[in-house]
């Protein structure tokens, strides 16, 4: 068993290849990327891959993740986050696979 603790980071990694390096606090707003973290997935390592997302979508949902937990139990206004009409579909599946 390894006792080592697990990186602070995670990567994801979209269909077309492209790499996000992010915080495992912030990646973990998914339920979905939560349980195979924590599971006995081989994503487990901290390397997770996502087939169907493409690279825009993954980067609006790394950048949702950031704005979910700065806003958390926040006193001030909470600005809007802005979604661009042309990928709010494609985003929405996202978000519904993730659970985020």
């Amino acid at each position: 068993m390894d006792d080592e603790a697990p990186s602070p980071y995670i990567k994801l990694i979209s269909a077309e290849g492209h790499e996000f390096v992010i915080d495992r606090k912030c990646a973990s707003s998914s339920g979905t990327i939560k349980a195979m973290l924590g599971g006995s997935f081989s994503e487990s390592s901290g390397e997770i891959r996502f087939q169907e997302i493409s690279t825009p979508i993954l980067e609006k949902v790394i950048q949702y993740f950031y704005y979910k937990i700065r806003y958390s139990n926040s006193s001030v206004r909470i600005p809007e986050f802005d979604i661009d009409p042309e990928i709010a579909l494609e985003l929405l599946m996202a978000a519904n696979f993730l659970d985020c």
